[in-house]
C-alpha cells in the first residue's frame, strides 16, 4: 500500500514551476496533480492512455472533442485515449487529480 496527502503534494507542484507532478506509477496506472493558475493556458496534447480527472479546487471550462462544460470542485471527467482535450478559461486556480490507465506514456499513439 502507498498513501499520499494532497496537502504534501501541492507545494511540490508549485515549487517545480511546472503544472504537472506525477506521484504514482505502477504497472496498471499512474497518478498526478495538475495545477493551472487563473488565466493560464493548458498546453496538454491528447494522450494514448485513458484518463480520469477529479477537480479538487478551482473553476474552468473543459473541452473534449466537440463537447464542452464548466467544471469546479468535485467534477469527475473521463476522457478516452487519443481524444483532444484541455481546460480553458481558467477563472480560479485549478487543482486536478489525474489518473492514467495504463500509465501515462506507456502506450504509443
Amino acid at each position: 500500500m502507498q498513501t499520499f496527502q494532497l496537502t504534501d503534494l501541492l507545494p511540490k507542484v508549485k515549487q517545480s514551476h511546472r503544472p504537472w507532478l506525477e506521484f504514482l506509477r505502477v504497472a496498471s496506472l499512474s497518478m498526478g496533480v495538475y495545477h493551472l493558475k487563473a488565466g493560464q493556458a493548458d498546453p496538454q496534447q491528447p494522450h494514448a492512455e485513458d484518463e480520469v480527472y477529479y477537480v479538487v479546487s478551482g473553476r474552468a471550462s473543459f473541452r473534449a472533442g466537440s463537447e464542452q462544460l464548466n467544471v469546479g470542485p468535485s467534477a469527475l471527467i473521463y476522457v478516452e485515449r487519443n481524444v483532444e482535450h484541455r481546460f480553458f478559461d481558467v477563472t480560479e486556480d485549478l487543482t486536478v487529480l489525474v489518473f492514467f490507465a495504463p500509465p501515462e506514456g506507456s502506450l504509443k499513439k
